[in-house]
């Protein structure tokens, strides 16, 4: 495959996956280890992808990727990961659904759930549900975002505060290595602070590619939650921290020392 055909298809991989590599590179494409350095080089220096050690992974930047194209990232892995986070949900429960499209897919999962109370500042989660007739909806008031049918401002977080949820379900747009929990709108980490606080048990669910990325705005950290649903197990210095702070992890894909299946 030529230069031109491969830097397109690396790039896709890497918005697929959160980071790429060298070495997987090379065996996806059949070609040497330095003809993926060339490749990475000279995506790193388009700005298309960002160097790093082993692989590239996108680029740091102040706004997300956009929102239909997010919906069709990890698909699988979200699916997966909605299935555990709907077995922690109880029927005859008050929650808080938030924006996102990893929350969506959990909402799509409890459609057969009984006696449920959800609040949610998102359209979509609101729309899904009305499917589910044993499930009361309540929309948060605020300033809706025509990119991804958000709602945020200072009106949600006014709702928000009328509430104490049995549970909350968020997601974010990076996690660094510290555990901290990052995103790129302001407003939007307001609301989500806000549910935190309002919310007697706190669930966060976020594929394996948020270990990759990094946003502006810091949410909170993994420590304020207490279960963390991902697809694959996190590195083991921020595992550790997990089990100190007593949050406790849900991972839906491989663990440490299993093979990725095919």
């Amino acid at each position: 495959m030529s230069q031109t055909l491969r830097h397109p298809e690396i790039v896709e991989l890497a918005r697929r996956e959160g980071k790429v590599t060298v070495e997987g590179l090379a065996r996806h494409f059949d070609v040497t280890l330095q003809t993926i350095r060339r490749d990475l080089a000279e995506l790193a220096q388009t700005g298309q992808l960002e160097r790093v050690h082993g692989g590239a992974v996108l680029p740091s930047g102040t706004s997300n990727i956009g929102y239909g194209e997010r919906r069709r990232l990890q698909g699988d892995a979200k699916a997966a990961m909605a299935r555990a986070c709907a077995a922690l949900i109880p029927h005859d429960a008050a929650l808080f659904l938030a924006i996102g499209t990893s929350t969506e897919a959990v909402a799509r999962e409890l459609l057969r759930h009984r006696n449920l109370l959800v609040v949610t500042n998102n359209m979509n989660v609101a729309n899904i549900l009305v499917a589910n007739p044993d499930c009361q909806i309540i929309l948060a008031g605020g300033t809706i975002r025509r990119s991804d049918g958000g709602i945020v401002g200072t009106l949600a977080v006014q709702t928000i505060r009328q509430f104490k949820f049995d549970l909350a379900v968020i997601g974010c747009s990076g996690l660094d290595r510290d555990g901290d929990l990052l995103d790129f709108d302001l407003q939007e980490v307001g609301v989500n602070q806000a549910i935190l606080a309002q919310s007697r048990q706190r669930i966060l669910v976020a594929d394996h590619s948020k270990f990759q990325r990094t946003a502006p705005v810091r949410l909170g950290s993994l420590s304020d939650l207490d279960v963390f649903v991902t697809d694959r197990a996190l590195p083991p210095d921020l595992d550790r921290r997990c089990r100190d702070w007593g949050t406790r992890l849900v991972v839906t894909g491989p663990q440490d020392g299993e093979a990725e299946p095919d």
